[in-house]
């Protein structure tokens, strides 16, 4: 467990955080711009000399006021990466990646040279300048320092944001293979939904310096009055449905959660195994009866729950109770009125596309962390 409760001030700013932290799997730090993500991160390692309060980490003191303790960043034993890469530009790979591992931290993780190197596929570049890298190159030898120091906790601070899509789906796989690979838990900042949804376990939403709301990912992202934080265009559910069958003439694959099957672009998971798929809400649309003839393949029967009018806007959120799963779709007001919609009507969520990954969850998705077991990911359309 890592327990924190931290003050830190600065002019027009006060963050006031507290939070325990379970030490297993990604923990994602999500919010807007400001909101304090990043000096929590900074407070953990060390970093921010004006942080009050307390911090311990596995019965281990790390900062306590009222005695005076203070344990010094390199004493801590965590592993930071930071938004740019910050790799030594006098040393090649190689050398970087060496400088970390002479300075490993004692009683941390075991990862070896060549583990991190085969992990995050470091091999290719070990010899290449650190200039000549791509951005997505560059954090993965930024990540590979972080762990050759064998922490005892992953500190990333939006490794992501100066990447575009591309670049982004480069890294990301080896993101989500950290904790299992090297047995690290990660504290994940982010302000995009999409890297939370597939990358956490868990989520603790920050506004303005204070902790919002904090639970599974999949529960802190389908709740509808986070909805402020979280986006309304981004907004959904995120479920795990486990694979049921291949079709390989048409090279799809079906899914199913809760007893409702979805088709979608084959995944090379063995059957039984459970994908996380994210369904957009703008990506539901609905019917009051089972659609025939239409392009659409996944139509998912449910009972209306809620519909929530945004009469500032054109739109409405609607929730559907899908077998025991909450979806939502984003459809304009008028929809709604010329459909006749009402909580407790049965209705059909007609799901035009999903996100997926590729991480394969424990045989019971319901128990643990969820267990990665390939790479890559896709936004998919069924129509």
């Amino acid at each position: 467990m890592l327990s924190v409760e931290t003050r830190v001030r600065y002019s027009g700013f006060e963050l006031d955080f507290s939070h325990d932290f379970q030490l297993e799997g990604v923990t994602a730090l999500f919010g807007p711009s400001g909101a304090g993500k990043s000096t929590v991160l900074r407070v953990l390692a060390g970093l921010e000399p004006g942080a009050t309060g307390r911090i311990q980490f596995e019965g281990e003191i790390w900062l306590d006021n009222e005695s005076g303790d203070a344990v010094p960043a390199h004493r801590r034993g965590v592993g930071y990466v930071f938004q740019d890469a910050r790799l030594f530009t006098h040393l090649d790979v190689r050398g970087n990646l060496h400088y970390a591992h002479r300075r490993a931290c004692r009683g941390g993780n075991g990862a070896g040279f060549s583990d991190v190197v085969d992990a995050l596929d470091l091999g290719p570049l070990l010899h290449r300048e650190t200039d000549a890298l791509s951005g997505g190159e560059r954090q993965r030898v930024a990540i590979g320092r972080a762990l050759l120091m064998r922490p005892r906790l992953l500190l990333l601070d939006e490794p992501l944001a100066a990447m575009d899509a591309a670049r982004k789906g480069e890294i990301l796989p080896y993101i989500e293979r950290l904790p299992d690979d090297f047995d690290i838990p990660a504290i994940y900042v982010s302000h995009s939904v999409d890297e939370v949804a597939r990358l956490a376990d868990r989520i603790v939403v920050m506004s303005a310096g204070r902790v919002a709301a904090a639970g599974p990912a999949v529960e802190v992202l389908e709740r509808p009055d986070l909805q402020h934080l979280t986006g309304h265009f981004e907004a959904g559910a995120v479920i795990d449905a486990r694979v049921v069958e291949h079709d390989r003439d048409f090279r799809l694959t079906r899914v199913e959660f809760c007893g409702q099957p979805i088709l979608m672009p084959m995944v090379d998971l063995p059957l039984g195994e459970v994908i996380r798929l994210r369904i957009r809400a703008r990506d539901v649309a609905l019917a009051t009866r089972r659609p025939e003839a239409v392009s659409v393949r996944n139509a998912l029967e449910g009972t209306l729950v809620e519909i929530m009018e945004e009469p500032e806007t054109a739109f409405a959120e609607v929730f559907i109770d899908a077998g025991g799963a909450l979806l939502r779709a984003r459809v304009t007001r008028k929809a709604v009125a010329d459909l006749g919609l009402s909580s407790g009507m049965p209705i059909f969520a007609l799901v035009k596309g999903v996100s997926f990954d590729r991480r394969a969850l424990a045989a019971h998705p319901g128990r643990g962390r969820a267990r990665r077991t390939g790479a890559g990911a896709s936004n998919s359309e069924i129509d």
